[in-house]
C-alpha cells in the first residue's frame, strides 16, 4: 500500500488526474514536484505539498524527492525530451546525460529513474490509479474502422513493432500501404503534422508502447489536442492498444471524434495492460 506518493508532474492535464486518482484511491498524502512553467496551477491545487524547479533543476527535485520518505515516485506529464539538450542544467544532471552513448526517449528517462532509485525514491508506473482513463478493446466512436483502414493499420502495427525495437517513437501514420511518418524525438503531434504535409486526407495511426516497455515513463498518451491535430492533418483513424494508453479528455475526445467521423479503436497486442496500482 502506498501511503505517502509524490508525482514529478510535467505539463497537461495528465498530473492532476494522478494526483486526484491517487487520492481516491486511499493515499493520503500526495506531493507534486513541480517544474516552472510546465506544470499547471490545477496539478499544483491538487496536490498537498509544491516543490518547485527548473528544468534544469533535476537531480535538486531528486534529492529533495529522496529525503522525503515516500513510498513511491510517479512520472506523468509532458516533458520534452528536447528540453533536456537545450538547456542549462546543474553539474550532476549534466553529467549523467553526458555519459549517454545512445540518446533517446528510453536512454534519457531510464537515467533519470536511475538517479532517482539512487536517491531513494521507488519509481512506479506512470499508470497507477488511471484506471479510468485506459480503455480497453474495441471502438470507442460511434464509428469503428473500414477494410481499408484495417488493413493500413496492420500495416502500422508491424512498423511500430520493428520500430519499437530501437526505441524509435510510438506512433506510425500510414495511408494507402505508405508509412508517411514515425514519430522520432519531435514527439506524436509533430510526426502528425508532418504525415498530413505528406499524405493529406485519409491516413491512418497506430499508437503503441513496444514489448517490455518501461511503464514507469513515457507511457502512449492520446488527448483533445491530439485530436485536434488529427482532424487538421486529415486522419480517419486511430488504433491503440487495449488497455496501455492513456486517454485523456476521454469524454470530450469521443465526442470530437464523433462529430468528425475519426474513428478510435482499441485493439488486441497480446501484450500485457499498464498497471494500475503499486
Amino acid at each position: 500500500m502506498i501511503s505517502k506518493l509524490v508525482v514529478v508532474a510535467g505539463a497537461g492535464v495528465y498530473p492532476e488526474m494522478v494526483v486526484k486518482g491517487a487520492k481516491r484511491a486511499g493515499v493520503s498524502k500526495v506531493d507534486v514536484v513541480a517544474v516552472k512553467g510546465s506544470t499547471s496551477r490545477a496539478t499544483c491545487a491538487a496536490a498537498d505539498e509544491v516543490y518547485r524547479i527548473s528544468i534544469g533543476e533535476i537531480a535538486t527535485g531528486i534529492r529533495w524527492a529522496g529525503k522525503g520518505g515516500y513510498d513511491g515516485l510517479v512520472l506523468a506529464g509532458q516533458i520534452n525530451p528536447l528540453s533536456l539538450f537545450r538547456c542549462r542544467f546543474d553539474a550532476e544532471t549534466k553529467e549523467a546525460l553526458r555519459s549517454l552513448p545512445v540518446k533517446n526517449a528510453h536512454s534519457v528517462f531510464t537515467k533519470l529513474i536511475e538517479m532517482m532509485e539512487e536517491a531513494g525514491c521507488r519509481v512506479l508506473p506512470a499508470s497507477l490509479y488511471m484506471e479510468d482513463f485506459i480503455p480497453g478493446l474495441g471502438a470507442l466512436t460511434s464509428r469503428t474502422l473500414t477494410s481499408d483502414e484495417e488493413s493500413d493499420i496492420k500495416h502500422a502495427m508491424a512498423v511500430a513493432a520493428d520500430m519499437g525495437v530501437h526505441d524509435v517513437g510510438q506512433t506510425v501514420v500510414v495511408k494507402s500501404g505508405m508509412v508517411l511518418a514515425v514519430e522520432a524525438f519531435e514527439g506524436t503531434n509533430a510526426a502528425i503534422k508532418r504525415a498530413g504535409r505528406l499524405g493529406g486526407k485519409g491516413s491512418v495511426i497506430f499508437k503503441a508502447a513496444r514489448a517490455g516497455h518501461d511503464m514507469r515513463f513515457d507511457i502512449p498518451v492520446v488527448g483533445l489536442k491530439t485530436l485536434k491535430v488529427m482532424k487538421k492533418a486529415g486522419v480517419s483513424a486511430l488504433a491503440f492498444q487495449a488497455g496501455r494508453l492513456i486517454l485523456l479528455d476521454r469524454e470530450d475526445v469521443i465526442a470530437y471524434a464523433n462529430r468528425h467521423s475519426i474513428a478510435l479503436v482499441g485493439v488486441d497486442s497480446g501484450l500485457p495492460p499498464a498497471p494500475i496500482r503499486p
